[in-house]
């Protein structure tokens, strides 16, 4: 029986799956893998070597700094512990071939992987909570939009999701009273759209000509006048939901103004 010891200075998931690739190749070898990750000091390193020698076992690593990487070569020859190194041949190929130095910085990978999947997540809350759509599950959100019909709540929700906020819109409905659920969450999260009324009367029209013009007072003027003093009038009512008006400004800087006006910041 074999024991070998994954030493990372992050998680250890990418060199115990490269090591398990590799093991499909020795198929008789009983071989036990044993993890220790966030392996960042000498002490560390000094640990898990002398733990590998009393098991007659090797190391397989992923250290990304070179002061490190030669630490645990120079332990590993001391305690007469095989070490093999994953990354440091791999970064020295890169850095000749790139012209550049790595940067050495532990867990990127990982890091990079949490966003990628925390974005995946956000997008798919987007569009399940697109719209009024699970009303009962909204104090799941970040943040809500708030809006009438035509006030970019959807591409907003969208674009902020991208950017890993978990985000909601809502209707305003004229005559209607939005959801209770709204009214119900915390400082912070809401944040209601308007615009000049003329103009998102011409955005309306261009959508009432592309619907085969049915659609009622849905782009008269008046209406759509009425309508976004009816929201504003909600909005009025609630000093915790700050107001962004969207007339003809970009998604990009919308999104900013939204965020900064509820206080938001990511890094």
């Amino acid at each position: 029986m074999y024991r070998v010891f994954v030493v990372s200075d992050g998680t250890g998931a990418t060199a115990e799956q490269v090591l398990q690739a590799a093991l499909t190749q020795f198929s008789h070898a009983d071989v036990i893998v044993e993890r220790r990750p966030e392996i960042r000091t000498e002490a560390q390193i000094q640990e898990v070597v002398a733990e590998a020698a009393r098991s007659h076992g090797f190391i397989i690593h992923t250290l990304v700094s070179d002061r490190l990487r030669e630490v645990i070569f120079h332990t590993g020859r001391t305690y007469n512990v095989e070490t093999i190194d994953l990354m440091g041949p791999l970064l020295a190929r890169l850095s000749d071939q790139l012209g550049t130095s790595p940067a050495e910085h532990p867990g990127i990978f990982r890091q990079l992987n949490d966003e990628y999947f925390r974005r995946i997540e956000t997008m798919e809350f987007a569009l399940r909570h697109d719209d009024g759509q699970r009303i009962h599950e909204l104090e799941k959100a970040e943040i809500v939009l708030v809006g009438v019909s035509r006030t970019f709540k959807t591409p907003l929700s969208i674009y902020l999701a991208f950017r890993g906020w978990f985000t909601a819109n809502v209707p305003i409905v004229p005559a209607v009273r939005p959801p209770a659920a709204l009214f119900s969450l915390p400082p912070g999260k809401v944040c209601g759209l308007t615009m000049d009324p003329l103009h998102l009367a011409k955005l309306r029209q261009i959508r009432e000509t592309y619907l085969g013009g049915a659609v009622g007072d849905y782009a008269d003027p008046e209406s759509v006048r009425r309508e976004v003093e009816y929201a504003l009038s909600i909005f009025r009512g609630q000093r915790d939901w700050p107001v962004v008006d969207v007339t003809n400004k970009p998604i990009e800087e919308t999104a900013a103004e939204i965020l900064a006006s509820l206080g938001r910041r990511r890094s």
